[in-house]
């Protein structure tokens, strides 16, 4: 098992913020800065600004609010970690729902906690989340652990779908079922993320569906593909 990283203040979690609401960010920032091991090292108001500036300031945890109006922090979290696999992000949300939980997981984002959450427990979030380690809402997990419990039973209406994808489509269908980024299938797969990005639009097409997410509930309903090989092909 990896040995969870210790952060000091003369090392502390670099943060970085995004939030639409000037007030929240300053709320927050002022709550992390005050904290000797963890600094505030960037923030932005829209989707568009932080994909510009996190990369630049190479933070440790990213804390990202869900809906913002020029898109969603979801997609920010999805791409942020294609470009910086080692960065634990904290979904911040005024919102207590399923899908935005589940879109997050698979996003690979470490944490979901609501705004309403206490000014130490947001700390102590960033924390464990900075450590390696998971920090979910208990009540939203809970709910959704039910509800995907009692997704098997769609399952006979999705064979169809399913059984039009090509063996390659197939492998990556199980590869979001699994969680990984664009990034890590290309490696494991020794395909280009472009080529990647291309091959999951064709079996979302396929699929019927439009977001990643629901690909990926699907892919639980997906037997095992034959790998293809280890080695990229000539």
């Amino acid at each position: 098992m990896t040995e969870a990283r210790t952060f000091t203040e003369q090392d502390p979690i670099r943060v970085f913020l995004l939030d639409d609401h000037e007030v929240v960010r300053r709320g927050v920032s002022d709550l992390l800065d005050s904290e000797p091991d963890i600094s505030v090292v960037g923030d932005a108001e829209n989707c568009a600004h932080a994909l510009v500036r996190a990369p630049a300031v190479r933070p440790h945890v990213a804390v990202l609010d869900v809906r913002l109006p020029d898109g969603d922090g979801i997609t920010v979290c999805r791409e942020l970690r294609d470009r910086m696999p080692e960065l634990a992000v904290l979904m911040l949300t005024s919102f207590d729902e399923e899908d935005a939980l589940l879109d997050a997981i698979m996003a690979g984002a470490s944490g979901y906690v609501l705004k309403q959450i206490k000014g130490s427990d947001l700390v102590s979030a960033v924390r464990t989340v900075a450590s390696g380690q998971s920090m979910l809402d208990p009540a939203t997990t809970a709910r959704l652990m039910r509800s995907l419990r009692a997704e098997p039973a769609q399952a006979p209406a999705e064979a169809p779908e399913l059984a039009g994808l090509s063996p390659r489509e197939r492998e990556i269908l199980a590869l979001i079922g699994d969680g990984l980024t664009n990034r890590e299938i290309g490696k494991k797969l020794y395909l280009s993320e472009k080529t990647v990005k291309n091959h999951i639009s064709r079996l979302l097409a396929k699929l019927g569906v439009q977001r990643r997410v629901q690909a990926a509930v699907l892919a639980t309903h997906l037997e095992q593909p034959e790998p293809s090989g280890d080695r990229p092909a000539r």
